[in-house]
């Protein structure tokens, strides 16, 4: 990773440090959906962030004969139709919710070429097969082209297997949603779109990562009109072999931020939100991904007995937590309270996410 370290600035910034200086950044902003991360885009970012999306496009193979269906959140969804409308016949950003909706945009549509996260595009499989009870080879996609998440083993072979599609995987910036590498397969490292961009860092200093063990995943985005002289530190994780300039693709998460559906949820955001609330004395979140898509259950412990049934703290919680995120958030209520407050604990039953503090992953 010689190229990338010699653009390496003074400046390191992860998420948080992004939307601190929300309030200061100008141009358009990609905010992603609790404003926890802000990117400001100059019209020439802009541009670039669109021509290197339209470019994995074209590597996925996709082309004038398509028709795309983006089926991505915000501020992904945006920037990925506009640059497919670049590279292919016709281009719409449906968002990422409602499988019998986006079955009914692929097909109103017409759509060749589907854009979505890896548990977005195996939830649409698993309802056509059980609920809508229709064949896959039905939609005619030619192309799947899946960003935003880590996916589970096998799901580029059993997507491209159920739709008889070109399955591409792309490594897309978690703050601006703008492609950046590709890959064809689970086994292959990523190809990056341009060189410099992507580099792996070492978890506990900033400084390149050593030559084998875990490395986060940074963005070097020397041509940013704001941002050309930082590093951003992604949250993503790869275990690195010592195999050259390869760059893995990311297989866990680490820091204040766990990705679940696609989304980064803050931590210490609800840390600080349950804190507000009388009463609440630990928080566990726990994340699953038992089927096709990730769930979080939050369970809350309360310090006294009178709150544990009580329906308005319950719904007090429930109304915070909307607040906080799109992703749904089940809630539990502890049946024992603890009068002694402790810290909040993520309880990540995928396997993703490695820790809070980066120093202390190894």
């Amino acid at each position: 990773m010689s190229g990338p370290a010699r653009r390496w600035g003074a400046r390191w910034l992860t998420r948080d440090d992004l939307g601190a200086a929300a309030g200061s950044a100008t141009g358009l902003l990609a905010v992603s959906a609790d404003a926890s991360g802000v990117f400001p885009l100059a019209p020439a970012d802009r541009a670039a962030a669109e021509e290197l999306t339209a470019a994995a496009l074209r590597a996925a193979g996709v082309d004038g004969r398509d028709r795309v269906v983006v089926a991505l959140a915000e501020p992904a969804g945006a920037l990925w139709a506009s640059a497919a409308a670049g590279v292919a016949a016709a281009a719409a950003s449906v968002g990422p919710r409602g499988r019998l909706r986006l079955h009914h945009a692929l097909t109103t549509l017409k759509a060749t070429t589907l854009v979505a996260t890896p548990t977005g595009a195996m939830d649409l499989l698993a309802r056509l097969h059980l609920e809508f009870l229709l064949d896959p080879l039905d939609l005619g996609l030619r192309h799947i082209v899946l960003t935003g998440e880590i996916a589970s083993q096998r799901t580029l072979a059993q997507l491209a297997g159920e739709f008889e599609a070109a399955v591409h995987e792309v490594y897309a910036s978690p703050f601006s949603g703008a492609a950046l590498a590709w890959r064809a397969s689970q086994d292959d490292p990523l190809t990056p779109l341009a060189d410099g961009l992507l580099g792996l860092a070492a978890l506990d200093k900033d400084a390149p990562a050593a030559a084998a063990g875990p490395a986060e995943l940074v963005i070097t985005p020397y041509g940013h009109a704001t941002l050309g002289d930082a590093v951003l530190r992604t949250g993503q994780v790869a275990r690195t072999g010592g195999g050259g300039d390869a760059v893995p693709a990311p297989a866990h998460t680490v820091g204040e931020h766990v990705l679940v559906r696609g989304v980064w949820l803050s931590l210490p955001r609800i840390g600080r939100t349950l804190a507000k609330i009388d009463g609440v004395s630990r928080w566990e979140l726990t994340v699953a991904r038992q089927g096709t898509l990730d769930s979080a259950v939050l369970t809350v412990t309360f310090n006294r007995d009178s709150l544990v049934s009580n329906p308005m703290w319950r719904s007090r919680i429930q109304q915070a937590l909307r607040a906080l995120t799109p992703i749904t958030i089940g809630l539990e209520i502890a049946p024992e309270p603890a009068e002694t407050p402790a810290a909040g604990v993520l309880d990540d039953l995928r396997g993703h996410h490695l820790g809070r503090d980066r120093a202390l992953v190894t």
